[in-house]
């Protein structure tokens, strides 16, 4: 087997942090800068030749946030045509429709400087959005069948803030979808439990990597014009959110790994990997997984919707009732979508990879027609995140850019490799500028930590010089609450 060294010796370097290696199975394109591509592990090559065994596909890359998930590295981009392509759920990810949402707020640093006001605000949304595992939706009267068919639009006025004015109803328009449609006829499949879980579940935060953050806006110099149509200035405090479909999406990964598996047996196709699933799209298993993993993307903008309500709710409790909070933008980056690519009908694979598309292109949701839309990418709980714009060169990667800075250990290597006192270092505990979070000690979530992550800036580096997007905004985190 290859070292990693010597799968650096055989790649083409186009320039622009994009390197192409010529794996066993197939072609691998690698958008990263030195520095994040010369420590990429060794395991992750691995799983792109276990990837490119699946016949046919016509683009494989990975972005800087790159590292080993199950049976695909999270940092995946893959696509295949849909007259004869596959559809793998190893390639979309057990969280199907996790993604990032932005909502504007008319505060400042100023106003939320000093600690006391940042903790009355943390505690004021917890009171509203479950943030612990055991606790249920506060939201009995959503109607789970609407959601999963409908997304957003599948819910109750009163749960759109601003629905009464029919013209301008951001939160059906700056999202990446409102709605997914799919043939409903195939939720037939769908167990009883997994239904009863996903109405407990509607607007809770989940555990692991998920957020709520707020957060304070740095302009970008060169995109000023651009940051003002967005309605972004220097200082203003926004809230970025990070959820998924929780468990409705995750059941069903894992209950049609099961079919794909058989399937493959069946034919006797497979990898190396027991974990790399796939079939043909046009299969009875491939159909019905593609249909219901859109409801999934239905469940999960609908949560990250009512997870914004909870916290609008919470800062309405400190501000007054007419506080407002407007959605910027809501995107996913764990799905298969159809797009059209090349002149033919693709299905492209992003796992851990958001799409970034830009000004004119038609597929922009229509507030962000001329623009371009806000891509967002978070950093960790202790450093920036980012709100980009896509670039046109950034076809080369099918509009794909990384979707975070992407984990640089293991939770269980995390929590023997760093301390406390170095995670609290790295929140600034004790100074002015300290990073608040919703948690009596540390040590709970250590394996969340800054340290946990790979550079941000260096994932941005690498993501602007490989000319896929811009940064429009830098946003450093003042507040964060985590899920357990």
């Amino acid at each position: 087997m290859e070292t990693r060294k010597e799968k650096r010796e055989m790649y083409i370097d186009h320039g622009h942090n994009h390197k192409e290696l010529k794996l066993r199975n197939g072609t691998l394109h690698v958008f990263a800068n030195d520095e994040v591509f010369n420590n990429l592990d060794a395991k992750v090559y691995e799983m792109a030749d276990n990837n490119l065994m699946i016949p046919r596909a016509v683009h494989m890359s990975y972005t800087p946030d790159a590292h080993v998930g199950i049976g695909t590295c999270i940092g995946t981009t893959a696509v295949w045509e849909m007259k004869d392509g596959f559809v793998s759920p190893s390639i979309v990810g057990s969280d199907i429709g996790c993604g990032m949402r932005v909502h504007l707020t008319p505060l400042s640093k100023d106003d939320i400087q000093d600690k006391k006001i940042r903790r009355e605000l943390i505690q004021a949304v917890e009171k509203v959005v479950p943030v612990n595992e055991r606790s249920a939706s506060h939201y009995g009267d959503i109607d789970m069948e609407k959601v999963v068919t409908s997304g957003i639009k599948g819910l109750p006025n009163k749960y759109i803030p601003d629905a009464y004015t029919p013209s301008k109803k951001r939160s059906l328009t700056h999202v990446e979808n409102a709605t997914f449609t799919f043939d409903t006829d195939y939720l037939q499949h769908i167990h009883p439990k997994q239904w009863s879980r996903g109405k407990k579940q509607i607007g809770t935060l989940g555990g692991g990597n998920h957020f709520i953050e707020i957060q304070v806006v740095e302009v970008d110099e060169g995109h000023r014009d651009l940051a003002k149509r967005w309605g972004l200035i220097d200082g203003q405090v926004v809230v970025m959110i990070h959820s998924g479909s929780r468990a409705w999406g995750a059941l069903m990964g894992r209950d049609y790994k099961k079919d794909f598996q058989r399937l493959m047996h069946k034919w006797g196709v497979g990898t190396s990997d027991p974990n790399l699933v796939f079939a043909p799209i046009e299969t009875d298993e491939g159909m019905r997984y593609l249909n219901l993993m859109y409801s999934a993307l239905n469940y999960a903008v609908t949560n990250r919707h009512m997870l914004a309500y909870g916290v609008q709710e919470g800062f309405k409790d400190v501000f007054g009732s007419d506080f407002e909070m407007p959605v910027l933008y809501d995107l996913m980056h764990n799905y298969a979508l159809k797009e059209p690519h090349r002149n033919r009908s693709m299905l492209v694979h992003r796992k851990g990879t958001t799409r970034a598309l830009p000004p004119g292109h038609f597929l922009n949701a229509a507030p962000y027609k001329e623009t371009g839309h806000p891509v967002l990418i978070p950093g960790s709980m202790g450093t920036a995140s980012y709100i980009l714009v896509g670039r046109e060169e950034g076809v080369k990667n099918f509009y794909s850019v990384c979707h975070g800075a992407g984990r640089i250990r293991s939770r269980r290597a995390t929590k023997q490799a760093v301390t406390v006192d170095e995670f609290a270092s790295s929140m600034k505990v004790g100074t002015d500028e300290e990073i608040l979070v919703n948690h009596r000690t540390l040590e709970r979530i250590l394996d969340e930590c800054p340290q946990a992550y790979k550079d941000v800036d260096h994932i941005i580096d690498s993501v602007v010089g490989a000319n896929l997007a811009s940064v429009v905004a830098r946003c450093r985190p003042m507040a964060v609450i985590k899920g357990v």
